[in-house]
């Protein structure tokens, strides 16, 4: 059996107070795959937040921002439209160009109040590689709209970011056997 479940969306106009979004780090010093991070996205979109998260490094043909995936009604995954995951900065034109495309159309959609979760996967990564520029990210943080809650994750996260970060969760191996 399958149930439906319909979750009610808040007027704004109706919310007695204005709940400031955070800025998130969750780093780490080797490349992983943040389960909490995604955990945490569905549950929030599950109770009806819009949740946009984006994976700058990782490939899938035909995912750019053009055809994103859609888990559920809140939840919109992109990743750019490269045939591989991305881990050196040696780019060819098409796949800097797909990279450039999904951070502009990001920055687009987060700066006009689309989402209320943004997750930015391995944006460290893709600063660190040169492939977007850290100074952008900043001003992307400063001009979000006051409301959204920004997740970065990705490894040796820049000393910049971590300035900014309400909040930063740094993930270690455990040495125990």
């Amino acid at each position: 059996m399958v149930a439906q479940l319909e979750t009610p969306t808040l007027d704004p106009c109706r919310v007695p107070y204005t709940v400031e979004g955070l800025v998130q780090v969750f780093t780490s010093s080797h490349r992983n795959f943040f389960t909490n991070v995604m955990a945490q996205a569905l549950r929030i979109a599950g109770q009806g937040t819009s949740v946009l998260v984006v994976q700058f490094l990782k490939g899938g043909l035909n995912q750019g921002y053009e055809h994103p995936v859609r888990l559920g009604e809140n939840l919109v995954w992109m990743r750019c439209d490269l045939p591989r995951c991305i881990d050196t900065p040696q780019l060819d034109p098409v796949e800097a160009e797909s990279l450039r495309d999904l951070w502009k159309y990001t920055q687009k959609v987060v700066l006009e109040g689309e989402y209320s979760l943004v997750v930015l996967d391995e944006l460290s990564l893709a600063i660190n590689f040169g492939l977007i520029p850290e100074d952008e990210v900043l001003k992307f943080l400063e001009l979000r709209p006051n409301h959204v809650d920004i997740i970065l994750t990705g490894q040796d996260m820049p000393q910049a970011l971590l300035d900014v970060a309400d909040q930063i969760t740094e993930i270690r191996r455990s040495h125990r056997p």
